[in-house]
């Protein structure tokens, strides 16, 4: 992510009415940092006490849900009951796709919207608005298919 997206994110934030916080900073560069990595609230918590160390898990809970709210963030339920959390898109409001291992649980993004065509025609057919969509592939991932 560039310079300018990380001030943008913070410059946000402070429109918005909220103090730029030593703990939320940590907490937003750690999420930037990791970007990608689909972190959950407590792989978070365990990153940012290293810089952050007077730092509270209920903290990085409270900002997590902030930024979520805000849009900063999105979540990622990968249908296990941990919530993970990622960068969300920007401009482009609809989700990106994700590649899910079931033996390691690793998780690939997969770039670029392949379903504009499919939504376009469920538009069309069904007369449905769509605002947005979830897609995960469940399977082996490369690691995982050559050891088995």
């Amino acid at each position: 992510m560039s310079h300018e997206k990380i001030e943008e994110l913070k410059d946000e934030l402070k429109e918005k009415g909220y103090k730029l916080t030593p703990q939320r900073r940590a907490i937003l560069n750690g999420i930037i940092n990791s970007e990608g990595e689909h972190l959950t609230a407590e792989e978070l918590y365990d990153l940012v006490k290293a810089d952050c160390p007077e730092i509270g898990l209920a903290t990085v809970y409270r900002t997590v849900q902030l930024l979520e709210e805000l849009g900063v963030i999105c979540r990622l339920d990968l249908d296990d009951g941990i919530s993970r959390y990622e960068l969300s898109q920007g401009d482009d409001n609809h989700n990106h796709h994700h590649l899910i291992c079931t033996k390691c649980n690793k998780v690939i993004e997969v770039q670029g919207d392949l379903l504009e065509e499919i939504e376009k025609v469920i538009e069309e057919k069904y007369k449905f608005k769509i605002e947005n969509h979830s897609l995960k592939f469940y399977g082996f991932c490369d690691e995982c298919n050559e050891s088995k």
